[in-house]
């Protein structure tokens, strides 16, 4: 939910307290903290909440030693406007996409000591209802000791509650804590572990919550009328009728094979199908098509899911080999011709549902590439009956897409990543749509009854779910919902119902403004034209100003008083980018747009060890708190070790390249051109060059274009791919090494194509790491002396004191890209002349190696 951080861990947690209100589904957070400053210096204090993706954020407060900041949501124009007249010094806020279903509310604040900083976040979201049960998650991350810790959810049902769980989601070590009072419309749950239970261990001083408090509970329901709740002048009305039977499927599971998949992905997708087809009964139909850039059917024709036909599907699917491209729009019309035909042969049960399950990582690279072209061809071929649902693997999956071409033909999209439980969220997805109980939903009312009303269900209905309808009743004596038991339902409200209470204040209007905005988005998203899409976008601004939601178009401007200074907290435009930017990779690799650039000295937030350019090495010293650089002026061909650890069996090499030679005496410029990864226990090698990455293990090679995608796992080699961006290689999850890629224009009469490398300081080398970079994983004492003006004026001279030797640098800059890949920020260091001597161990050429799996012989 929450976690503090520092740059020094200084600081004091006093409070931290969570408060959720539940009333007929709808929930209310709370997040309350206080933290002091306890050390000795000024430093950044952060706070940040993950919150459910489906949550909108409604208002955040903060109170800086008396100082109180209060939000209001805006337009994401008004919002930025009024931010960029008075900018908060020392402080920010923003909101970033993470996980599978959070993103992550973020503030930070620039503090001296002594200071008392309160936090106060609020958001909303309505329960949904799945297999059978309502699931309140809080993300837990206090990331310290807190002596006032406390968690509340309080739930409030009309109807009545059937059960309540606290599942031990946190682990045993708070196995028992949460306790449950209950009555029959009411239940609290309070989780209130004392400062010695929160301790990892008996004289810890870390804390062992870490981790989702989940509650899930259900209602009582009287009959399959439903349950209605009227205040305000809205209504809701919540339908899950019971005693229904699953209806028969015909299901064809499309499988991307390509090469991205390779590893890890493919196993667990594997793993996943095997679940599903046991999911398979004989009066299911399926059959399934994998493709990559060719396109392959399991069976031409829909099957009966019986034991013999399951157990050879399962057989298939073991023994595929991901390889090749990705032809997304051919495989998607193989599958429809598939249901076309088994539709017109009178195959399939008038009473079922016919459905597609498309499982997808990538961009489509062979055939019809235009993703609109893709979308339109699917559209046009899918006929009424049929659903399409599509998963999402991995975080460069371009996922809206997949959930654009899902919602416009009746289905869902899911982003599935690739952790440790990924066929886990595969199985999960297909459990909540693969028992269709109804085919078609439609609420039909009486002229002059109600308005504005709106659903969350607009196809099938799914077992273990709920429709949810809200709108606004018009003055009558008597509104009536019509429909008829098979697909619709009857229900009258009547005036009394009106005078229902709920501890929650304007819930029905809450929820129906909730429920409205978020169809509101989905239509948006399939908008035919621009006209249509700035009609709906303009009421969705309208409905989330006036209910003070922060969605993907409004954002939250949080104000101290008389507006003197101001924090935007305002949602990444591009998902992808936000969801980097938390612990899906390592905080170091962080990739944002950047603030305006400042010429005032100030250290970047995390320093690395950088290679960029032609080349220029940025070494950062962690315990001497200073960057170090110097040039290696060698020759093209030449491959320079950068990291050399026989005793963690990895060496890191990069070969050069040289600028295009314009006159004969013109110097050229040598940059990185190739740099390799190889893991001698398990004889893999990566090699990024500019042109693609290759992964080899001694006797299978994998390639892979700059235009790929990918996340691939090899024994203990780990290699994610960002298409056209950067490779991040892992080794036994000790070291790691991110090469980012640099595209110049092809015309350009002297540059080409080069490649940046970036390590972060906490490697785990053994003791015997050496080369230009893995020297100094042992850090040298470094002393910084007699500081005068230099021949530069602009550039200051020292003395450096290192490895015995008294060096002549120079105050200066390099560029790091990560933030930035066009014009990167500065990092400022003391320079050492003469390609690193004196600083590095013997001469440069010591460090050049025959071939790009060479250690570096010892001793230097």
């Amino acid at each position: 939910m929450q976690r503090h951080s520092s740059l020094v861990d200084d600081i004091t947690a006093k409070s931290y307290k969570v408060e959720s209100r539940i009333t007929s589904r709808f929930c209310h957070t709370t997040v309350k903290s206080s933290v002091v400053n306890s050390g000795p210096n000024a430093q950044s204090i952060g706070f940040n909440v993950q919150i459910p993706k489906r949550a909108f954020i409604t208002n955040f407060t903060m109170n800086v030693n008396g100082i109180m900041f209060v939000g209001s949501v805006k337009e994401k124009t008004v919002a930025r406007n009024l931010y960029a007249q008075a900018r908060a010094r020392g402080k920010a806020a923003g909101l970033v996409r993470y996980g599978t279903d959070m993103e992550t509310f973020k503030t930070e604040v620039h503090v001296p000591p002594g200071s008392k900083i309160e936090f106060e976040l609020h958001y909303q979201e309505m329960m949904q209802r799945k297999l059978g049960f309502y699931e309140h998650s809080l993300y837990l991350q206090p990331g310290r000791l807190v002596p006032q810790f406390q968690v509340d959810v309080y739930i409030y049902e009309p109807n009545g509650i059937a059960s309540v769980e606290t599942p031990n989601t946190l682990g045993e070590h708070f196995s028992g804590m949460a306790k449950l009072t209950s009555s029959k419309d009411k239940a609290h749950v309070v989780f209130k572990p004392s400062l010695q239970q929160q301790r990892k261990c008996e004289n810890c001083t870390t804390s062992a919550i870490d981790g989702i408090f989940t509650v899930k509970y259900d209602v009582l329901r009287d009959s399959n009328a439903g349950e209605l709740h009227v205040s305000d002048g809205h209504f809701v009305h919540f339908f899950a009728p019971a005693n229904l039977s699953p209806l028969p499927k015909n299901i064809v599971f499309v499988i991307d094979v390509s090469g991205s998949m390779w590893g890890v992905k493919m196993k667990q997708t594997v793993e996943a199908m095997q679940t599903i087809l046991d999911d398979l009964t004989m009066d299911d139909y399926f059959s399934i098509v994998d493709f990559n850039h060719n396109v392959r059917c399991w069976s031409e024709e829909l099957v009966p899911g019986s034991t013999i036909q399951v157990a050879e599907a399962k057989k298939y699917i073991q023994n595929i080999k991901p390889n090749g491209g990705t032809n997304i729009n051919e495989a998607l019309m193989r599958a429809v011709q598939m249901l076309v035909k088994a539709s017109n042969q009178g195959m399939i049960d008038p009473r079922s549902v016919s459905m597609i399950m498309l499982v997808s990582d990538g961009d489509p690279t062979v055939g019809e590439i235009k993703l609109s072209a893709i979308q339109k061809n699917v559209k046009k071929v899918m006929r009424e009956e049929f659903s399409l649902f599509s998963l999402g693997i991995g975080f460069d999956v371009d996922y809206d897409f997949l959930e654009r071409i899902a919602m416009e033909n009746r289905g869902v999209a899911q982003r599935i990543y690739t952790s440790h439980d990924a066929s886990d969220q595969i199985r999960r997805f297909y459990s909540q749509v693969s028992s269709p109980l109804l085919r078609k939903i439609t609420v039909q009312f009486p002229e002059d009854s109600v308005s504005d009303v709106t659903q969350n269900h607009f196809d099938k209905y799914f077992s273990g779910s709920e429709l949810v309808v809200a709108g606004k009743v018009l003055p009558s004596e008597s509104t009536t919902l019509n429909s008829t038991h098979t697909h619709l339902y009857y229900l009258e409200l009547d005036a009394a119902l009106a005078q229902q209470q709920h501890a929650f204040t304007g819930f029905a209007r809450q929820m129906w403004a909730y429920i409205t905005v978020n169809q509101l988005l989905a239509e948006r998203s399939l908008a035919p034209t621009a006209g249509k899409k700035r009609k709906i976008t303009q009421r969705i601004l309208t409905l989330a100003v006036e209910h003070q939601f922060v969605t993907p178009l409004t954002a939250l401007l949080v104000e101290s008083e008389e507006a003197k200074e101001r924090l935007l907290a305002d949602s990444p435009r591009d998902p992808k980018q936000g969801l980097q930017m938390v612990h899906s990779i390592p905080l170091w690799v962080q990739m944002t747009t950047p603030a305006p650039p400042s010429h005032a000295e100030r250290p970047l937030p995390d320093h690395i060890t950088i290679v960029e350019n032609d080349p220029h090495f940025i070494v950062h010293l962690p315990k001497n708190n200073m960057d170090v650089c110097f040039n290696i002026d060698s020759e093209p061909g030449h491959i320079l070790n950068l990291v050399s650890d026989p005793g963690a069996g990895v060496v890191v090499n990069g070969q050069l390249v040289g600028s295009k030679r314009v006159e004969e005496k013109e110097k050229v410029y040598t940059y990185f051109g190739t740099i390799s990864v190889f893991y001698q226990p398990d004889g893999i090698r990566v090699s990024v060059t500019t042109d693609r990455i290759d992964l080899t293990d001694g006797r299978n090679n994998h390639s892979f274009t700059w235009g790929a995608t990918a996340d691939i796992t090899q024994d203990r080699v780990k290699v994610s791919i960002v298409k056209d961006s950067k490779v991040m290689v892992t080794v036994d999850d000790k070291i790691t090494v991110m090469v980012l890629l640099h595209r110049v224009w092809k015309k350009h009469p002297t540059h080409v194509d080069f490649l940046g490398l970036y390590i972060p300081n906490n490697n785990q080398y053994s003791s015997q790491a050496h080369g230009l970079i893995g020297q100094f994983g042992q850090e040298p004492e470094v002393r910084v002396f007699n500081l005068h003006q230099g021949a530069d004026p602009l550039k200051k001279e020292a003395t450096m004191e290192v490895k015995g030797n008294k060096l002549v640098v120079t105050r200066g800059w390099q560029k790091d890209y990560r933030r930035d890949q066009k014009r990167g920020s500065d990092v400022f260091c003391w320079f050492i002349h003469n390609s690193g001597k004196g600083f590095i161990d013997g001469h440069y050429t010591n460090y050049i190696v025959p071939r790009l799996d060479s250690f570096l012989p010892l001793p230097l």
